[in-house]
């Protein structure tokens, strides 16, 4: 299995927290297009061997395309990539782009999921991360979008400031009243040079409190799950049948290609980055150059991934996987740096794999750093 991930570099405002590569201008929008086909057809010898199974426009903001810019770039992977029969082909969108005309339009094109930015419902939040969108907006798009989609994913914003546990609990109980099928949720993170950052430094917006967010995050945890979702991946809840498999290849290790500024691929010894500016994305592929940049990664730097993303799924770490990969000197070092947490009740070895506990999957990145590999000696 493998995957194309398309940046869509646009949006209409800035968040305050994001730090994603994107521009507020539209005037390049046409160009990019172009651009981003280009790179797609000069890269395609990358896939000659590999079956694409999912397609991922993300951003930015993919819902600011048009349905037709959208339809070109799906038939351009058509047209250069082996697909597979059934793929996963999703859509990030925002709500404030989302008209019944364009849902109308996005359901009967391929594309087959809607991941949707709702981040919260409640207007005081909205304005404090500077969206685009209101919360009634929100609601009735998923009052729409649920009647044409059978897959949707919306994304939640936790660990606010002001954010009060009660608030928190309603975002929930309104995410679950639309019945979707998927929940990313993620802690707010306070960037450097994002206006949110600003903020906080000048005194005006409190600095994110790590009790309050791992408290929202149990709360999330507890409810989810007793709904018969799966915290499949941290910040990741899906039913059965509805992870995402796009997000999933990521954490496994599969291969992907980013296309687009700023994207980034890996193909199992590889990982590329493009350049993150828009006129010099654009100015390289008219000139027929990929604006990339690659490293070759190590045994140390495949291990520290594996930790890294491993720890943060339901599939976690597997011990064998890491003698058959690694050699036996990883495998004496991770169970080695495991014990303590082992023993703290944040990870468990079960069945030769090492899994993060409840209680730890709120600190599962730090553990994880905790486990790579700086050195073999």
């Amino acid at each position: 299995m493998s995957g194309i991930y398309i940046h869509i570099p646009f949006c209409k405002q800035a968040c305050h927290y994001c730090d994603f590569h994107f521009s507020t201008s539209m005037g390049k929008k046409e160009a990019m297009v172009d651009a981003l086909c280009c790179e797609m057809v000069l890269r395609k010898m990358e896939f000659k061997d590999e079956v694409v199974e999912t397609i991922y426009f993300g951003g930015g903001t993919p819902s600011v395309l048009e349905p037709q810019e959208i339809q070109r770039l799906i038939a351009t992977v058509y047209e250069h990539y082996q697909v597979s029969e059934n793929p996963e082909i999703t859509l990030e969108a925002n709500p404030d782009d989302l008209s019944e005309e364009k849902l109308n339009q996005l359901a009967n094109s391929p594309i087959n999921r809607l991941s949707i930015g709702i981040q919260s419902f409640f207007e005081e939040d909205l304005r404090l991360m500077n969206r685009s969108h209101t919360a009634d907006q929100a609601e009735k798009v998923l009052e729409m979008a649920t009647k044409k989609f059978d897959n949707i994913s919306i994304d939640l914003i936790y660990g606010m400031p002001n954010m009060t546990q009660d608030r928190w609990r309603h975002n929930i109980k309104k995410a679950l009243s639309f019945n979707v099928g998927h929940i990313s949720s993620y802690a707010l993170t306070v960037e450097p040079k994002t206006a949110l950052a600003t903020f906080v430094k000048k005194g005006l917006v409190k600095p994110a409190d790590d009790e309050v967010a791992q408290a929202h995050f149990n709360e999330l945890y507890d409810r989810l799950t007793k709904e018969g979702y799966v915290c499949y991946e941290i910040s990741n809840f899906g039913r059965p049948g509805y992870f995402s498999k796009n997000n999933s290849a990521y954490w496994q290790q599969k291969k992907y290609m980013g296309i687009g500024p700023s994207a980034h691929s890996f193909d199992g010894q590889r990982r590329g980055w493009n350049i993150n500016n828009n006129p010099k994305y654009i100015k390289a592929l008219e000139k027929g150059e990929l604006p990339m940049e690659t490293e070759e990664l190590s045994d140390r730097d495949k291990y520290n991934e594996y930790v890294m993303t491993g720890l943060r799924t339901i599939w976690g770490v597997s011990i064998n996987r890491v003698i058959s990969d690694f050699g036996p000197q990883y495998e004496t070092y991770l169970l080695s740096r495991s014990k303590k947490y082992i023993a703290e009740k944040l990870l468990t070895l079960e069945d030769n794999v090492l899994l993060t506990t409840k209680k730890g999957k709120f600190l599962a990145d730090g553990i994880a750093a905790d486990l790579f590999m700086v050195n073999l000696s």
